[in-house]
């Protein structure tokens, strides 16, 4: 079995494979913490599964926050007992980064490319739905082309709480209506109505850049069904595009 984490910059995505199966994955915060600690942690979520720590093989690690890499490369050799595989500049992607600086895409961007275009197939479009919310391009010869990055939901939410003093904290739920008739309900219209319109011009505009409005899109992240489900161009959310996608990266690099 294998141990597949994603390390982002407000979660932290973990999923254990068997083959090609699935069999657990979990969702945690992600802070700041000793080796020991998240080796601790992660002992505790095999327990819980009654999984062995001792059926792990091999680990791979994607991760948008530096910090984290060496503690985590530490975790896994002390309590997997491997040098965890790093997804990063030498790894074998199966796809060509045609950023101008190929160093500059976010680990997880990569993952998620990989992902898709094993999955689905190309042309195809990735919109992730974390502490930023990224749109990604792939050709229908497997190039990633680039995209684009904005502000993710949860940092706009926070940010009209704290930069306007009568404002108040809100729970990320879509209304009835865009038109609201308190300020709870106006805020929920602005950012979940706002960001469904955000998406689907983005997407629009990425169709037709690529030349083709029959594109697949595909949405990931921990927000994606909340927008999702309003927008015209989104064809399917699959929460585990990441941990899919260092699974087929894990399956092109194990000779390492």
């Amino acid at each position: 079995m294998i141990l597949a984490v994603d390390i982002g910059n407000t979660n932290i995505v973990m999923g254990v494979y068997k083959g090609k199966t699935l069999v657990t994955n979990w969702r945690v915060s992600t802070h700041r913490q000793t080796s020991d600690e998240f080796g601790m942690l992660i002992n505790n979520l095999f327990k819980y599964e009654n999984l062995d720590t001792n059926l792990i093989k091999a680990v791979i690690i994607s991760s948008v926050v530096p910090p984290l890499m060496p503690i985590f490369e530490k975790m896994a050799v002390k309590y997997f007992g491997v040098e965890p595989i790093i997804v990063g500049p030498g790894i074998k992607t199966g796809i060509n980064i045609r950023y101008d600086n190929p160093k500059e895409v976010g680990a997880d961007r990569i993952v998620n490319a990989v992902a898709a275009y094993n999955i689905y197939g190309g042309p195809v479009i990735v919109v992730d739905f974390g502490t930023a919310t990224t749109f990604c391009a792939i050709s229908k010869d497997g190039d990633y082309l680039g995209g684009a990055i904005s502000p993710g939901i949860g940092i706009a939410t926070e940010a009209l709480f704290q930069r306007a003093a009568k404002l108040p904290r809100i729970e990320l739920i879509k209304p009835e209506k865009v038109i609201g008739r308190n300020t709870v309900a106006s805020m929920q219209a602005g950012i979940v109505y706002g960001y469904i319109g955000q998406v689907d011009y983005i997407v629009s505009r990425f169709k037709q850049e690529m030349g083709d409005e029959n594109i697949f899109v595909v949405a990931t992240g921990g927000l994606a069904n909340l927008i999702s489900r309003e927008t015209k161009h989104i064809d399917e959310v699959n929460p585990l595009l990441t941990l899919e996608g260092l699974r087929i990266l894990y399956e092109k690099n194990k000779e390492k």
